[in-house]
């Protein structure tokens, strides 16, 4: 396939100092000094300072690349040291964009940072994009995968993109205006959402922190190549790594004809189910949504009164070793599911089910109302809630 050409002109100069810093780049035949000078003169945007972040950062940062700006409105939080190697320790707390710049300083004084500490919504996507030469898509949900593709489209700027769950990655570049009629971009992979808590997310599934490093390194070198114009993109190809067999392999993808074309942004969070629902315009119906859930506290006095609720923990065994309610149960929502647990579940008693957030006993909460479970709710927030407002001596995951 046709290399892709670059995406800047190397209109920068290098100092003596960067000649020094970059001299093993410079006397790469294909990268040398116009390439080194092209990385100088670009702008990288990144999307989110966490897992695939922090590897993407620190090797831009490294690579040279002139300005790099962060989109990142979170805080470092001490479970996430074990993936997003650009924070320490003593980050725990800070803005997770201030901990990112300071971070790149130390690698690279060169670097110019530029943090843009909000959500990136469909109000602000198009017109920060467009100040940027590269997009590299660091996030963790599908609305905000979504948003960042349509503004890509829109803003006619090429994408990195990469995923990580558990043991896999995928990674793969995605430019709508791409010339040669080569323009690919999400939809073509994944046209759709998947419904709503059907994937669970990191802090649901786990990840293996050295698998943000693998897949993250393979993001900042198509970044790199995009912006030099060496070697040959994932365009139109999608890498995936499966870190337990220790494989790669690649996947070719091809423009859907009957995919309808972006022209427009939308309400992402509805497109990927995660929006609240209106309430009821009828005020003799009860709202669906608190009939569901059961808070912490109302648990804690239902159970402190003596009522006899049935207690199911839905998450994995290994999750129930970590921490777990005294008194319950544990069925999986696999189990549930399929039906194999669903003879576990008392009848002759009112039931409440609880996972780590709350996203998995929702989904095992509706699994049971199919079979005719009627007195069942899940507790909200999950067992996450409990620690933090009922028994703080449970360890937190």
């Amino acid at each position: 396939m046709t290399p892709l050409p670059p995406l800047v002109d190397p209109v920068a100069t290098l100092t003596h100092d960067e000649v020094a810093r970059y001299s093993r780049h410079l006397v790469l035949p294909d990268l040398g000094l116009a390439g080194q000078r092209r990385l100088k003169t670009a702008r990288v945007l990144v999307i989110g300072a966490g897992g695939l972040g922090s590897p993407v950062l620190l090797y831009l940062a490294a690579a040279g690349v002139g300005t790099i700006g962060i989109v990142e409105f979170d805080v470092v939080e001490e479970s996430n040291l074990h993936r997003q190697v650009i924070h320490g320790q003593s980050d725990i707390g800070r803005s997770k964009a201030a901990s990112a710049r300071d971070a790149i300083a130390e690698t690279n004084p060169h670097v110019r940072v530029e943090l843009h500490e909000h959500r990136l919504t469909a109000e602000n996507a198009v017109e920060l994009f467009g100040r940027y030469d590269l997009v590299v898509d660091g996030t963790d949900n599908f609305a905000t995968r979504y948003l960042v593709n349509d503004a890509a489209v829109l803003a006619r700027v090429p994408y990195v993109w990469g995923s990580i769950f558990r043991f896999e990655g995928q990674v793969s570049v995605f430019w709508d205006a791409a010339p040669d009629g080569r323009g690919l971009d999400y939809r073509d992979l994944y046209p759709d959402p998947p419904p709503a808590g059907t994937v669970p997310s990191c802090a649901e599934g786990g990840v293996l922190g050295v698998l943000c490093a693998s897949v993250g390194s393979v993001m900042a070198t198509e970044a790199i190549k995009l912006l030099t114009g060496v070697g040959e993109s994932l365009l139109g190809r999608v890498m995936l790594y499966d870190a337990m067999a220790m494989r790669y392999r690649t996947v070719e993808v091809r423009r859907d004809p009957a995919r309808t074309p972006v022209t427009a942004l939308v309400d992402y969070e509805a497109l990927c189910g995660v929006a609240a629902e209106p309430a009821t315009s009828d005020a003799a119906e009860p709202d669906r949504a608190v009939q569901d859930t059961v808070s912490a506290t109302e648990l804690r006095a239902r159970l402190g009164a003596g009522e006899s609720v049935a207690l199911i923990d839905v998450r994995e065994p290994v999750e129930w070793d970590i921490a777990h309610i005294d008194g319950a149960t544990l069925i999986p929502l696999g189990d549930i599911e399929s039906g194999t647990g669903i003879d576990r579940v008392p009848r002759d008693r009112p039931a409440v089910l609880y996972c780590k957030t709350g996203i998995r006993s929702a989904r095992a909460l509706a699994a049971l109302r199919r079979t005719g479970f009627t007195d069942v709710r899940h507790l909200e927030g999950g067992i996450a809630s409990w620690t933090r407002e009922i028994d703080p001596s449970l360890p937190v995951y």
